[in-house]
Order: structure tokens, then C-alpha cells, then sequence
């Protein structure tokens, strides 16, 4: 009996801030116009391969979210709720910002199907038994020292750390990204470390397709847009 192989991996890599909705960003929303079209592009050319389930990761998630659990975007200003998949139910969890802006974007991209959101501590062993192609939409920031006005101030070293991710997303390498340092990740508030170091983890060593859609930084803070699929 032959067994079967992998199963087939659609990852669609976004940043989450919260400026990416045009209702948080005002009338900076032409400023991140060309980074919304970026991610409506990946998170398209993810859900092409009809994934059975999408998971959506997190740094801010702990424990899991599902059908009935939901977000908003009150804390920015917006009367906005985001349910994460189907209807909003009484007593549904609360989903964090990383996931709450995962949802607005597969609802923008049309997706109704299979939603799961988890943490990066959850994705070893995520893939394992699934039937069909899995889609993940892993939400993370880079570097958030990019300039004097960043949110971290100015590091000389957040470019060159954003540089070697925009690299390893652009090469579909996946060991480069499971290679990362959480420390320097840390210290340089690139929130996408963890998911980005998980993700490569449990794909180093497949094959990958890879684009790099976006690489930017208006407010001095590094933004990467990627998707890959991996066989």
C-alpha cells in the first residue's frame, strides 16, 4: 500500500495592523491602499488551491477559535465587529487583533468556508490526517524600528533583519524563517517572528512556489506580503 504524501500547503503571509483596515486608517488609507491590494492578492492566490480548512495564526492567539467567535475594532476608534467564522454566537470568544484582521480579509476575498485561528504554539502537527489542501493565512508584522517615528524608534538593524525575511519569504525557504532569532525579533517588535519561525518550522524541507508581493515600510514599520504553495 502506497501512503499518501503531504498534504498540499497554501500560505498566504500578511501583516496586521490595524491601519490595514481603511475604516482604522481614515484618511491614511491611501497610504496603505497599495498594501491592502498586496494582501487581497495573496490571500487570493491562497484560497485558489480550495483549501478544506484555512487556519489563521496569530501571535496574540491563545487556544483556538472557531465558528461563533469574533473580533472588532472599537479599541481604534471603529464600531466595527468582524465575526471570525459565520455568525457571531452568545458567549463566542473574543478573537485577538492578528486574527480579527485574518477574518475581515478572507471575508473581503469572499471565503465562507472552514476557519480555524490558533497560535504559532499550535501549528507543529496541524497538517497531520487532513484529507485536502490546507490554506494559512499567517498574520505578523516585521520590524517596528524602522524610523526615528517608529513605534520603536530607530534601530540601524530592523532593515537589514525585515531584508532577510522579505529574502526567505521571496526563496520559499523555509528553513531561513524557522532560523530566526526570537530574541533580536523581540527586541526589534517584529510581532511576526513567532508565527513566521512556526510556519517554517513544520514546512523546512518541502518544496515551495513562492512571490513576494509587497515589501514596505510607510510608518516605519516593516510590512511583508507573500504567498507560497508547498507540496
Amino acid at each position: 500500500m502506497v501512503e499518501p504524501g503531504p498534504v498540499t500547503v497554501s500560505v498566504a503571509f500578511c501583516p496586521c495592523p490595524p491601519l490595514l483596515h481603511p475604516a482604522v486608517a481614515g484618511r491614511a488609507a491611501a497610504d496603505t491602499a497599495r498594501l491592502r491590494a498586496a494582501c487581497a492578492e495573496a490571500v487570493d492566490a491562497m484560497l485558489s488551491v480550495r483549501p478544506e480548512v484555512v487556519l489563521v495564526v496569530g501571535h496574540d492567539a491563545r487556544g483556538r477559535f472557531g465558528a461563533g467567535d469574533g473580533g472588532d475594532l472599537r479599541g481604534f476608534g471603529v464600531d466595527l465587529t468582524v465575526p471570525f467564522a459565520g455568525r457571531l454566537r452568545p458567549g463566542g470568544r473574543r478573537t485577538p487583533l492578528a486574527l480579527t484582521l485574518g477574518a475581515w480579509l478572507l471575508g473581503e476575498a469572499g471565503h465562507a468556508g472552514l476557519c480555524l485561528g490558533v497560535g504559532p504554539d499550535d501549528l507543529a502537527g496541524a497538517f497531520d490526517g487532513l484529507p485536502g489542501p490546507v490554506g494559512v493565512l499567517a498574520m505578523g508584522d516585521g520590524t517596528a524600528r524602522r524610523t526615528a517615528k517608529a513605534p520603536g524608534y530607530l534601530d540601524e538593524a530592523a532593515a537589514p533583519f525585515d531584508a532577510a525575511v522579505a529574502a526567505a519569504l521571496r526563496a520559499g525557504d523555509a528553513r531561513a524563517l524557522a532560523g530566526l532569532d526570537p530574541a533580536e525579533g523581540e527586541r526589534l517588535l517584529a510581532s511576526g517572528v513567532p508565527t513566521w519561525r512556526a510556519l517554517g518550522a513544520v514546512l523546512a524541507g518541502r518544496p515551495v512556489t513562492a512571490r513576494l508581493h509587497a515589501e514596505q515600510a510607510p510608518f516605519g514599520v516593516g510590512y511583508l506580503v507573500a504567498d507560497w504553495v508547498v507540496r
